[in-house]
């Protein structure tokens, strides 16, 4: 008994290799592309440096609006408006001594 020769099918060797280079080419931009994983990965570590210097922002403006209520009128704190004249202003008291 002998068996018929198959021939070789170009129209199956075009499928499958047009199949692998697509599944190639997602796979490629699902890791590698602007929307893919390591993008991702590079959008969360920038949003996190970013958040980072957000809280240190909110805590100088802090900072900033306790020295300017400090020094409003409603309550005005006179160590400060003291420290503020002596570092702005150059004023110094008339018993100290600057030495240089």
């Amino acid at each position: 008994m002998s068996y018929p020769h198959k021939r070789f099918s170009y129209g199956l060797f075009c499928y499958v290799v047009l199949t692998f280079v697509l599944g190639s080419y997602f796979a490629f931009a699902s890791v590698q592309g602007d929307y893919g994983l390591m993008r991702r990965i590079e959008i969360d570590a920038e949003a996190r440096q970013l958040e980072t210097q957000l809280d240190a922002l909110e805590a100088e403006v802090a900072v900033y609006a306790n020295r300017t209520r400090r020094l409003s009128d409603e309550y005005l704190d006179l160590d400060l408006l003291d420290e503020q004249a002596r570092e702005i202003l150059g004023y110094i008291g008339a018993n100290e001594i600057i030495l240089r």
